[in-house]
């Protein structure tokens, strides 16, 4: 029988060649399938609506369907939709992320990040393809539209990490800054940026991260890495500003 274990899928998955941005939506999709959210034969949500509740392109959702499909995890039925056909194996035990990211303190998670963020940021600068230095780009442009909005800056904030962690071509460091977002996402700090992201703050933390973004599309190193570490420091100012 064919090996349907969810490390050789990924493995398989990650063979693939594609930009940043698919990538984050491929490995969504298959987190989503393995965990049960869209369980054995189950329809998955038509590709405009993953389109939408991704924050990507349509055109983005249907590359990260054809790499799904062909690796035998969902199938397409014309004019019915694509429907999955992974089954997870009960006896593979699934990884205790969640309960991590749940017991993670405020002051851990900043530590992690200042130690991964500066080499993340530095590998992501050295061999981040013209295709995902121009999604990078492209996403900062959508960034503009964000105003006052917490949960979509809270969005495109995490999109723009995680491209950047694509970008390194470390697999390991990429999936080990997937546990720090989701520690974010359950932690002391999502209650404290709905209290702190004022819309003078957000176009603040968007002038960062623009000035990040062109810094790695200079391909350069220095400068890139010292506004992550500038900016990890005006995190831990907000955080001993609430301790």
């Amino acid at each position: 029988m064919e090996d349907r274990s969810p490390q050789v899928i990924s493995q398989i998955i990650a063979t693939h060649s594609v930009g940043a941005t698919v990538q984050v939506v491929l490995d969504t999709l298959f987190a989503q399938i393995k965990n049960g959210e869209y369980p054995h034969e189950s329809r998955l949500p038509s590709e405009r609506a993953l389109a939408a509740e991704l924050g990507v392109a349509r055109n983005t959702v249907r590359e990260a369907l054809d790499v799904l499909e062909e690796c035998n995890v969902i199938r397409r039925r014309r004019s019915s939709g694509s429907f999955v056909t992974y089954r997870a194996e009960a006896s593979v035990p699934e990884p205790a992320s969640h309960s991590f990211a749940l017991e993670t303190s405020p002051l851990d998670h900043l530590v992690v990040r200042g130690i991964l963020e500066p080499e993340m940021v530095r590998l992501a600068v050295i061999n981040m393809t013209p295709r995902e230095i121009g999604d990078l780009v492209q996403l900062m442009t959508e960034f503009e539209a964000v105003r006052s909005d917490v949960d979509a800056f809270v969005e495109f904030e995490e999109r723009l990490y995680r491209m950047i962690a694509a970008g390194t071509r470390n697999r390991l460091l990429a999936s080990c800054y997937e546990l720090a977002i989701e520690s974010c996402r359950l932690s002391f700090r999502t209650t404290l940026l709905r209290r702190y992201l004022t819309p003078r703050r957000i176009q603040e933390y968007k002038q960062r991260y623009h000035s990040l973004s062109n810094a790695i599309s200079a391909r350069d190193v220095e400068r890139a890495v010292e506004l992550i570490k500038l900016h990890l420091i005006e995190e831990q100012k907000l955080l001993l500003q609430e301790l």
